[in-house]
């Protein structure tokens, strides 16, 4: 039973293949722990949960279709009246292939609010399906 659940967990959870059937994946947006990935016709739109964290302390960095957001943050706590000293760190961590035919060119729009960086990046022109006429021969 444990592993049933497992096993469908994955089954949900994995980035489709070429070869499913369902030739319409890109358009449905993906969550995989924190990090959601969906299309349109204009874009491709990249959210990372990163609670908690300052803008400031986080990075992003974008090369050969990989985006690739870190996030980090400490914090420390002393009291001079007792005798314990504590520190914590949460960091985040999401590298992700960007799929779609993505302008290179232009920059990707990278904005944090309320904890979520969402990363959108544009088509180019020729991503979008176009008719090609037929010549008799």
């Amino acid at each position: 039973m444990v592993f049933d659940n497992l096993l469908s967990r994955w089954q949900l959870s994995r980035f489709p293949s070429f070869f499913d059937e369902d030739q319409n994946w890109l358009m449905m947006p993906r969550d995989i722990s924190g990090l959601s990935i969906s299309e349109d016709n204009k874009g491709v739109y990249v959210e990372a949960a990163v609670p908690g964290i300052n803008p400031d302390n986080i990075e992003v960095t974008y090369n050969r279709g990989v985006l690739w957001i870190r996030a980090e943050a400490e914090e420390e706590e002393k009291d001079k009246n007792k005798k314990y000293y504590r520190k914590s760190s949460r960091s985040f961590s999401y590298r992700v292939t960007v799929p779609g035919n993505v302008d290179e060119s232009a920059e990707p729009n990278v904005v944090c609010k309320n904890g979520v960086v969402k990363a959108i990046f544009k088509k180019t022109e020729s991503a979008e399906p176009r008719r090609i006429a037929v010549k008799k021969g």
